[in-house]
């Protein structure tokens, strides 16, 4: 399981997702499906979520209404841009549609 933070045009958004990296194409496909057609996505690690989310990690892994390969755990901007140091982020993933 990988997370990542992904800022797009209305805010930063939490995602945990099973795909290999934030540039997975089959990712960005199901991103896009949601409108999310551009964005800059820093990977943190899975283990800091877990442990800034708590119980609310392991609710939202068990959401049947979720998908296994693209989970949002936290959809609240601000809540996500301040809860992580901008020195715990990955590199950055880009992508933007042609």
């Amino acid at each position: 399981m990988k997370a990542g933070i992904f800022f797009t045009g209305s805010g930063p958004i939490l995602v945990l997702t099973s795909y290999g990296s934030l540039s997975e194409p089959n990712l960005v496909e199901k991103l896009r499906a949601k409108g999310i057609k551009r964005f800059i996505a820093y990977e943190v690690p899975i283990d800091l979520v877990k442990q800034k989310y708590g119980n609310h990690y392991d609710v939202v892994l068990t959401d049947l209404k979720q998908e296994d390969d693209l989970r949002v755990m936290d959809y609240d901007g601000h809540h996500v841009f301040y809860n992580f140091s901008l020195m715990e982020l990955g590199d950055p993933v880009y992508h933007e549609e042609e």
